[in-house]
């Protein structure tokens, strides 16, 4: 679970502070999987907002360490760890938010090749053969994606790189991963 204690801008976070409660909420599960390590699983959290969830449900809230004093206004709160068997465009299609979620956000690790890798890409590879291509490609770069959506449309993303572990490198912007944000947004469809 997060703690409360570590959000992004206190003395105890690396993490620069953030004016948008959006972009301290990625930030916030960003430093929170950088504490897990690297090489995890994919990881979803719904997005509620602070003072209904005290309202509401002041035992959650007692858990994750949320009182008075905190000044968050959306909480983030990580579910059931997704099912490596299933790919991951496929599992969010399965999800469907109760009203008192606000957004979503979803963090994963993948490999990402600079542009000019693009030149040398073999043409006719199927999928496989790409992902296999890319990870044994010279300039690969390890990133973890952390991207949030509201369900007013409203969009963060945060992305680490392996290469500069470090809360101070974390690059964050509403369009980073806009596949992925589209995606977490069609959750909150239907």
């Amino acid at each position: 679970m997060l703690s409360m204690t570590d959000i992004p801008g206190s003395p105890a976070s690396g993490t620069p502070l953030a004016a948008d409660p959006l972009t301290r909420a990625v930030l916030e599960i960003d430093e929170y999987s950088a504490g897990l390590g690297w090489d995890q699983p994919a990881r979803l959290f719904a997005l509620v907002d602070t003072a209904k969830l005290r309202e509401q449900e002041p035992s959650l809230a007692e858990q994750l360490g949320i009182d008075d004093s905190t000044t968050a206004s959306l909480t983030p709160v990580e579910q059931d760890e997704i099912s490596a068997d299933v790919p991951l465009d496929e599992f969010l299609a399965t999800i469907a938010w109760p009203d008192a979620v606000t957004g979503c956000a979803l963090t994963v690790e993948r490999l990402m090749l600079p542009p000019s890798a693009e030149d040398a890409e073999p043409e006719g590879m199927d999928e496989t053969q790409l992902a296999k291509w890319v990870a044994q490609h010279p300039d690969r770069e390890e990133v973890r994606m952390t991207v949030a959506v509201l369900r007013d449309g409203r969009r963060e993303s945060a992305l680490r790189l392996r290469s500069k572990d470090s809360a101070s490198e974390v690059l964050t912007g509403a369009a980073l991963v806009p596949g992925l944000a589209d995606a977490l947004a069609a959750t909150f469809e239907g």
